[in-house]
């Protein structure tokens, strides 16, 4: 129940499901959230804390409501990254993990 509300979240917010995002990025066996950027990570935090909030002001009894909720804490966070990507032209959601990161600084 709770990877599969997890998965909506982030398929609503960045447009796949982890294990799409983690296929993205190259990963096997890896902690997808390790091999966030930053700024991936914040909004994925978002999205989850808004669910949360939005989830304690609305107390879904069924999973079928959990998983509307689920889908408007994901939509906070995708407004948020649309805005981003819009003010920057850059897109948000990338390949890029931990091991490139650490490449890319050498």
């Amino acid at each position: 129940m709770f990877a599969t509300l997890t998965d909506i979240i982030t398929k609503t917010w960045a447009d796949k499901t982890t294990k799409e995002y983690k296929i993205l990025k190259g990963l096997k066996k890896e902690n997808l959230r390790d091999n966030m950027t930053n700024t991936e990570l914040i909004l994925n935090m978002l999205a989850e804390a808004s669910t949360k909030d939005i989830s304690q002001a609305l107390n879904p009894e069924t999973f079928e409501e959990s998983k509307k909720v689920a889908v408007q804490g994901g939509n906070v966070a995708k407004v948020a990254m649309q805005e981003l990507e819009a003010q920057t032209g850059k897109k948000v959601v990338t390949s890029l993990n931990a091991k490139s990161l650490l490449e890319s600084k050498k």
